[in-house]
This record gives C-alpha cells, sequence and structure tokens, in this order.
C-alpha cells in the first residue's frame, strides 16, 4: 500500500517526517493489509449512451455527467469490489479505545480500496486487451445513490460477494465501490 494515499487520505503533509504520524500509517497499512479480504465482480455489458445517461440491459441509468464519460462507448464494465467486513470490524473496534488509529485504519482502508479497484482496472486491460475511461459510481454528480439498487440487481452482489445496501442505498461492508466503467472503441 501507498504510504502517501494514506497520508493524503489522513488530510496531513504527504511529505511529513513526523515519525509518530509515519508509523501510524505504517501500522494502519500492515494492519489493514492483514485484515481485509477483497473481492471483486464484472461484467461487460453491451449499452445505449444519449446525452440524458446509459442504457445497460433495459435499464436507464440517469447521468448527464456518466453519459459525458462514456460518450461513444458501445460496452461498459460494471463492477463491485468490497474489502469484506472484517475491516469495518477492525475500524469500529478502534474507534472505542484509539480515535487516532481508527483515522488510520480508515485512511489505510480507502487506500486499500483504490488499490483494489486498480488491480481490476489492470486485470480487465491485460485480460480483455481494452482501453479504459475513468471509474464513475452511483452517488457522484447527477448519478443519483439509489441507481446502486438497479447495479446490485444487475451484477446480483450480494449473492456473489457479500457486499448488501442499507434503506438508503450506502453499501456494506462500507470499504466498498460500485462503479461503471467504459470500454474505448478501437478502430
Amino acid at each position: 500500500m501507498d504510504r502517501k494515499e494514506i497520508l493524503r487520505y489522513l488530510r496531513t503533509n504527504t511529505h511529513t517526517e513526523d515519525a509518530a504520524i509515519l508509523a501510524l500509517a505504517d501500522e494502519a497499512a500492515a494492519t489493514v493489509e492483514k485484515t481485509a479480504v477483497p473481492k471483486t465482480i464484472y461484467r461487460i455489458f453491451d449499452c445505449t449512451v444519449t446525452q440524458d445517461g446509459v442504457t445497460i440491459e433495459g435499464h436507464l441509468f440517469p447521468s448527464c455527467r456518466l453519459a459525458q464519460t462514456v460518450q461513444g462507448c458501445r460496452r461498459i464494465v460494471v463492477f463491485a469490489a468490497t474489502l469484506g467486513i472484517q475491516t469495518d470490524r477492525l475500524i469500529q473496534s478502534a474507534l472505542m479505545t484509539d480515535t487516532a488509529k481508527a483515522m488510520a485504519y480508515q485512511a489505510a482502508a480507502a487506500a486499500k480500496i483504490e488499490e483494489v479497484c486498480d488491480q481490476l482496472e489492470d486485470e480487465l486491460r491485460r485480460t480483455h486487451g481494452v482501453q479504459l475511461r475513468q471509474r464513475y459510481s452511483p452517488g457522484y454528480f447527477d448519478l443519483p445513490i439509489t441507481e446502486q439498487r438497479a447495479l446490485f440487481r444487475l451484477m446480483d452482489i450480494t449473492k456473489r460477494i457479500g457486499l448488501t445496501l442499507t434503506d438508503t442505498c450506502e453499501m456494506v461492508p462500507t470499504k466498498s465501490v460500485t462503479a461503471f466503467i467504459g470500454i474505448e472503441e478501437t478502430v
């Protein structure tokens, strides 16, 4: 895990030489690495992009910004990734006894889930030989968080990797990501 990313998520100077902060970041990284049980799932779908959104399997995901992000794409990756419930438990347990450690675990877990997503993108590029656009998730800009429900149904996410949604469409475990990634069409 990249220490600078953990420091960035801690909202501290990424060039700090403060030994206590660096030790806290390193300990958090090591603990999260041991605790996390990453799981991912993805599927590639055909899609239709209009200026109002993206249609996949008959469902319109309404978002002008998502449509702009994947404009020109005829296929799209839909994926989910999670670090598992153990990471949530680690953070919650630390909150009871050591707020600084809990914040460091939170930052390390944020860096770790991004690392998992980046590795999934690398795998997609290698396995499918594709160019990918930027990730775009429900809750960003004008794509309502409630679209998580359709995404979860589309991918059967709960059954396949154990990720669930609350009534307000927050994911459990919390250190999880769902996203769309447009596939660049090569000529």
